[in-house]
């Protein structure tokens, strides 16, 4: 039995590092190895009673792809709730949000990857729109941010649609629906911890199917809370399957001034203040309160990228040999574990290829760099 890992994936900043093992949208190869843990076969008849195990040697012995963000240290390919009060602005927070990641420019200081964008208004109409977006970007072409005003509900047809408009738009890589009340099945309107949460899980399940960010818009509650996250109005269910959520809110609605703050199941949680302008009615940064945490050095990859690099772009051998190579104080069964865990940050930091395969015969690794200027050019430049 042969496995192998080869590691490009995509930047991803510090804090969303939940991953998914390389699957469909990956054309790496997972890991395989006769291990300890129980195998799993869809194909195959199983007892009922089977529960399928990973060890956590197995699990240190396999690499995952980190989710790319959308917009670095703020939005990722994950499903979130966006939430505020009616008419405070979040239908203009969406048309920026949707702007900013069709074209890739930079949103309050934020590094955006550029991506088509799917924008179900379902409050709005086409002449709103216009009148919208003229005024926050004036005429400026799009052709990677696409509206639509009606849509069926979940349930009844609104997977198909969405579906559909993927297959045709493969590059999309946000989807935003505007509002959630508006794609609720039929009964929907009964509010029970179990519907919540089964109506944000199917959407969920959606967005991990396709590695796209869905923004669901929704509504906060009257009542007055100490958490702005416990005002989402409906029950806990549907925070509880969300990845995460944004709530948008205001002192005093005759103000200009508003805060966002987020909170994520694989991000840090963060505190953004906002100001509208008069002008566009497009929100601009005041200020983050919250300064996002840096992952230090890590020793065992400042040492590879001192060795590889664009004098010596390449190495190939197996981990005892890699481990003298370094001279570098690590246990050969440790350094493929520790690569595994740091492959993502190994390719976005330093640039570096990261290819690993084993066999009855033996393992090898092999780390090449990519070229371009890494993050640690930049961090060492300073």
């Amino acid at each position: 039995m042969t496995g192998e890992i080869e590691m490009t994936a995509p930047n991803a900043s510090v804090g969303a590092e939940a991953g998914q093992p390389f699957d469909e949208y990956n054309d790496s190869i997972i890991n395989e190895s006769d291990s300890d843990c129980n195998s799993f076969c869809l194909n195959c008849d199983i007892d009922e009673s089977y529960l399928h195990t990973v060890s956590m040697t197995k699990l240190f012995d396999d690499a995952y792809e980190s989710k790319p963000p959308i917009i670095d240290g703020l939005l990722y390919r994950d499903t979130y709730l966006f939430v505020g009060s009616p008419k405070i602005g979040k239908s203009f927070l969406m048309a920026q949000l949707a702007y900013h990641i069709s074209t890739g420019t930079k949103l309050w200081g934020f590094d955006v990857r550029q991506g088509k964008v799917l924008y179900l208004a379902l409050e709005d109409d086409y002449p709103r729109l216009q009148k919208r977006m003229y005024r926050m970007f004036g005429t400026a072409e799009n052709d990677n941010l696409f509206f639509a005003v009606t849509a069926h509900q979940l349930g009844k047809g609104l997977d198909e649609q969405l579906d559909s408009f993927l297959s045709k738009h493969p590059e999309t890589s946000l989807v935003i629906i505007d509002t959630l009340q508006k794609v609720r099945e039929v009964g929907g309107e009964n509010y029970s911890y179990a519907n919540d949460y089964q109506i944000i899980t199917n959407l969920k399940g959606f967005t991990d199917r396709h590695n796209i960010c869905m923004l669901i818009v929704h509504h906060t509650r009257k009542q007055a809370a100490d958490d702005k996250f416990d005002m989402i109005s409906g029950t806990n269910g549907l925070l509880g399957a969300a990845d995460g959520a944004f709530i948008l809110s205001k002192d005093k609605r005759t103000s200009n001034n508003a805060t966002l703050e987020v909170s994520g199941r694989d991000q840090q949680d963060q505190r953004v203040l906002l100001k509208k302008n008069a002008e566009t009615l497009a929100w601009e940064l005041d200020k983050i309160e919250t300064e996002l945490w840096k992952e230090p050095p890590e020793p065992l990859l400042e040492r590879i990228a001192e060795l590889i690099n664009e004098a010596n772009p390449s190495w190939s051998g197996t981990p005892t040999e890699l481990c003298n190579y370094l001279s570098f104080d690590i246990k050969p069964s440790a350094i493929t574990q520790k690569l595994n865990v740091n492959v993502n940050r190994l390719k976005d930091e330093y640039k570096l290829a990261y290819h690993y395969k084993r066999t009855h015969e033996g393992r090898k690794i092999t780390l090449t760099f990519q070229g371009g200027v890494s993050e640690r050019d930049t961090r060492d430049s300073v």
